[in-house]
């Protein structure tokens, strides 16, 4: 059976933010906790959280411990779909949701309307810009992995398919923005 399973990728150290964004709290919640919320709310189950320089407990998600964490975020988004990948319960319909764990203007609206799509390859868009968070179907994995290096993720791999990606406008509903430094 075809599902969307979100991943949230975490396990940066937060150089420019002062430490690592997974425990830090924003509004009164730590960014991850925030991150899986909406994702879950917005359609996502499971949904795995891959930390790394900070690990701890994260109610309402999977905990992937990704040790190779200071290379970047190419190595954890690798971690995230190794993991998926290797479930029993896998499937080829399968899709995952990923996104970055400080994007506080995120909400379960956005992600909604991305799950709703019938895409195997797609992204938010805020004003038409392409952003975060990224739609991949089962069959993009591997090829997303292989090419994830440094702090790029899967940038290589969206820019070799750009003709692919469907846009999905969420710039009415959410804030693609990052956090790079403390609120």
């Amino acid at each position: 059976m075809a599902r969307t399973l979100g991943l949230v990728l975490a396990a940066g150290e937060g150089r420019r933010f002062g430490g690592p964004k997974a425990p830090a709290v924003v509004g009164g919640q730590r960014l991850v906790d925030r991150a899986v919320g909406v994702l879950a709310e917005g359609g996502c189950d499971p949904v795995l959280v891959v930390l790394g320089a900070w690990v701890g407990g994260v109610p309402g998600a999977e905990v992937v411990v990704n040790e190779e964490w200071g290379e970047g975020m190419g190595s954890s988004l690798r971690a995230g779909l190794d993991e998926l990948a290797g479930r029993p319960d896998g499937s080829a319909d399968d899709r995952v949701l990923v996104t970055l764990v400080d994007l506080p203007g995120l909400t379960p609206e956005a992600v909604r309307r991305i799950v709703d799509s019938p895409s195997r390859l797609a992204a938010a868009a805020y004003d038409g810009e392409r952003g975060h968070p990224v739609l991949l179907g089962a069959e993009h994995w591997t090829g997303v992995s292989e090419s994830a290096r440094g702090d790029s993720g899967a940038r290589d791999y969206l820019r070799a398919h750009a003709d692919e990606i469907v846009l999905v406008e969420v710039g009415d509903v959410a804030d693609g923005a990052d956090l790079d430094e403390p609120a």
